[in-house]
């Protein structure tokens, strides 16, 4: 089930970000080196400028006299049909094929209007997820970040209006206004800005403060067509909209009711109210929500786990920190080295594809409009490139954590997934697990539904990024080199629902995952099947 009105589009992730920063470089250098050819040629063009302006008013104040000199007669010949002509060939000079060429070669690599529209959406959506003020965004008062200008507020007010999201437009119109009544300089102009504004404001159903920017439009642009239409228009509907006010107001008998009950601006909440689930998502995400009780939260230890004297951790025992006691949620520390995770970044990255998620009603892959990511290694490895299975394979020692640590076995060869969410990216809540009104969800496979779920965070998160599980309230953050285990199944078979969980977007900084998920092919043994439907 998905519960977002917003549908959450692509927006890269920083690690093909990154790539386009050092493009980026390589484009500055390039403009550098072309502003230096025109520098160099202005330079030359105004030297003889003025040789020749000092020339020329010593000749003009005795013509004959000047060249009456054969030196000066020949030199005038020889400037006319020779100097002049190479002056002319060094400003006609073209010095652009370098940077144009470099240009033209690289735009190929360069973000679409889709890129870009998803970035604008990404921004809204952190807004709304993390109640941020429109101010703070832009002014910058994020870790890392840089103050937005004018003409970014304005267009990320003009994506939201292309979307008929009034209620951003109206965010994001009103800090470009700010900006502008602060005194910052500017293409855009402030009669454009209340043009947006005032319409999206009415679009809210306010009618009060769409003429008074209006009013304030015409007073900066007297002829503005549209916004002379428009006084007359919400002139007159503020008249009628009071009128009815009065007549309601006296036939309830309620006698002086001044108060404009309408008039949304006095009233409307900063943030809209989302529903029930989304406000849970949202909460844990900002870090709010339910809370362990102290009774329950004294339960759960860190400890040096051995999984029973393993012999492969006997002498070395792993890291186990209790996250989470009911859906269980384990987190191993130190687990993966940095180096590992380097090797995986450097194999994923040339597979980062559009995440895909199992259609409930064809069974299939399909990219999905909410999960905000990319990722390698969907599916089995007789449906991928032979190649990431090579990279599992280097990766062998992934599957030992999970059958060692755990007591699973992965007896296919099931491609690690990478996953990597840059700001903005998410994973709406969802299960992990088949449920039963899709039994067909991993048919083509052949083993069975998802009994457990490995995640692997192979980067740490500046702010954001926490995965959540709404239903119970857990939070689980993201560290460098840990992992977190959970069951999606109990032994019966049946799902544990109480596993609905999410990735909450970035806010700020870069996010690595990676996951395998464990099927209940090959667990006979391991994990046997329980009478209790929900026991452990």
């Amino acid at each position: 089930m998905m519960w977002f009105d917003n549908v959450c589009v692509y927006f890269p992730p920083l690690g093909h970000m990154t790539d386009l920063l050092y493009t980026e470089k390589d484009l500055v250098t390039s403009l550098k080196d072309y502003i230096t050819a025109e520098e160099n040629k202005l330079k030359q063009v105004k030297l003889w400028a003025e040789k020749m302006d000092v020339l020329s008013a010593t000749a003009v104040q005795d013509p004959e006299g000047f060249l009456g000199h054969p030196v000066n007669a020949f030199k005038l010949m020889k400037r006319l049909n020779t100097e002049w002509g190479d002056l002319e060939s060094l400003v006609l000079k073209d010095t652009t094929d370098g940077f144009i060429s470099n240009l033209t070669l690289q735009r190929k690599h360069f973000p679409t209007d889709e890129d870009q529209t998803g970035a604008a959406k990404a921004l809204l959506r952190l807004q709304d997820t993390y109640r941020l003020e429109t101010n703070i965004i832009s002014t910058g008062d994020l870790p890392g970040k840089g103050p937005m200008t004018v003409e970014d507020c304005f267009e990320l007010g003009k994506i939201a209006y292309t979307e008929v999201d009034y209620y951003h437009t109206e965010l994001w119109m009103e800090q470009a206004l700010k900006q502008l009544d602060e005194g910052e300089e500017s293409t855009v102009d402030k009669v454009t800005v209340l043009d947006y504004l005032s319409y999206a404001i009415y679009q809210q159903g306010e009618l009060g403060r769409p003429l008074e920017l209006t009013k304030r439009l015409l007073i900066l642009d007297p002829e503005h067509q549209r916004a002379n239409g428009n006084l007359k228009y919400f002139e007159f509907q503020l008249i009628k909209q009071r009128k009815a006010q009065a007549e309601e107001a006296q036939k309830e008998g309620k006698g002086r009711t001044k108060r404009q009950t309408s008039d949304a601006s006095k009233k409307k909440m900063r943030f809209r109210e989302p529903v029930p689930e989304r406000k849970m998502y949202e909460m844990l995400c900002r870090g709010e929500g339910i809370k362990l009780t102290p009774r329950r939260q004294s339960r759960l230890f860190c400890r040096y786990y051995n999984n029973h004297s393993h012999p492969k951790y006997l002498l070395s025992p792993v890291k186990q920190e209790d996250e989470w006691d009911r859906p269980y949620i384990v987190r191993y520390h130190d687990i993966i080295s940095h180096s590992e995770i380097e090797k995986v970044k450097e194999l994923a990255k040339p597979r980062l594809r559009r995440a895909t998620v199992h259609d409930p009603l064809t069974g299939k892959l399909t990219t999905a409009q909410y999960r905000v990511s990319k990722r390698t290694g969907d599916g089995h490895c007789r449906t991928v490139a032979g190649n990431v299975c090579v990279f599992v394979s280097l990766f062998g020692i992934v599957d030992g954590y999970i059958s060692n640590i755990n007591d699973l076995t992965i007896p296919f060869c099931f491609a690690l997934q990478v996953a990597n969410y840059g700001v903005g990216g998410q994973y709406e809540p969802h299960f992990d697990f088949g449920r039963k009104d899709e039994p067909d969800a991993f048919k083509e496979l052949g083993t069975g539904n998802r009994v457990a779920t490995w995640l692997f965070y192979m980067s740490d998160v500046a702010a954001g990024g926490a995965t959540v599980f709404p239903d119970v309230g857990a939070v689980v953050w993201p560290k460098k080199g840990t992992a977190v285990f959970w069951y999606n199944l109990f032994p019966s078979g049946e799902g544990d629902y109480s596993t609905r969980h999410a990735a909450c977007p970035v806010l700020v900084g870069n996010k690595w995952v990676s996951n395998k998920w464990i099927h209940e092919r090959g667990q006979e043994f391991r994990r046997p099947c329980g009478l209790n439907e929900t026991a452990r």
